[in-house]
């Protein structure tokens, strides 16, 4: 434990710092009761405020505030771009992001009713219009998925020290790009689409790895970022299967060790 530490870098242990907190517990074994402390993640309260209004409470990681307030505006389709955005102000004591935005395509001057998203992140509606079918001749092979996983999960130090968060990442057939990690899964995605707007990283033509099950939430937030490529460890839904055929999305799951789920379009995955 003390070597794993030892190979973090200070701005990973930092984030891993501000996300955790230790708690005193009791340990039950087949040898007894013993007291000591366990690391828990920490769970936070995130209100976005959207012109000037309330928009939504999110339970989420305190980290990339920023990102996720921006990527939730995306994937609810209330913004477009940076270019929709006029002022970005984040107030990380009273759990606030006050954004404002121009009378630009994704303009809402009367938002919906106040919400609180729990940390599962279900939205309980899927907004805006259907995204058009994802075309992109990427190819990858199940060596680079492979080793993109592994990648994957050594970076996933929160999780690895708590088990209680989901990641989530935007790659290239050979590295990651940007990761992130959070309570819930729709909010690391959201966390990573909102990074790419605010810092000009494109996303057509790469590829996202996530932690969680691929429901069509999910899988709809990665078509309309003309995404091609969707891989999970864990299982999809049927009607995200049936979205990623549709939108031409190469769905992948139970992407664990060496083996691996191809749901849609196995066009894309080269060799064997």
């Amino acid at each position: 434990m003390v070597g794993w530490w030892r190979n973090v870098s200070t701005k990973v242990r930092h984030r891993m710092k501000e996300e955790t907190e230790k708690l005193p517990i009791i340990r039950v074994t087949e040898r007894g009761r013993s007291r000591l402390e366990d690391v828990v993640v920490r769970e936070f309260s995130l209100t976005i405020i959207l012109n000037k209004q309330e928009l939504v409470t999110l339970l989420c990681s305190p980290s990339g505030l920023q990102n996720l307030a921006v990527g939730f505006l995306l994937s609810e389709g209330l913004i477009k771009g940076k270019d929709d955005i006029r002022k970005l102000v984040v107030d990380d004591q009273r759990g606030v992001v006050e954004v404002e935005t121009g009378e630009g395509s994704g303009f809402v001057s009367q938002p919906p009713s106040r919400r609180l998203v729990t940390s599962g992140g279900g939205r309980g509606a899927l907004m805006g219009s259907t995204p058009a079918k994802v075309e992109s001749d990427i190819e990858i092979s199940a060596h680079e998925v492979f080793a993109l996983m592994d990648e994957f999960i050594q970076c996933s130090q929160v999780f690895r020290l708590t088990g209680g968060v989901h990641s989530a990442a935007l790659c290239n057939t050979g590295n990651i790009i940007v990761f992130s990690e959070d309570i819930g899964r729709h909010n690391a995605i959201d966390k990573i689409f909102g990074q790419c707007v605010l810092e000009d990283i494109p996303t057509e033509g790469r590829l996202i790895i996530t932690s969680g099950r691929v429901s069509s939430e999910i899988l709809l937030k990665v078509a309309r970022r003309n995404v091609p490529l969707l891989i999970s460890k864990a299982a999809p839904t049927s009607l995200g299967v049936k979205l990623a055929s549709d939108l031409g999305v190469t769905l992948i799951g139970f992407a664990r060790g060496k083996r691996m789920n191809i749901y849609t379009h196995e066009r894309r995955l080269r060799g064997g």
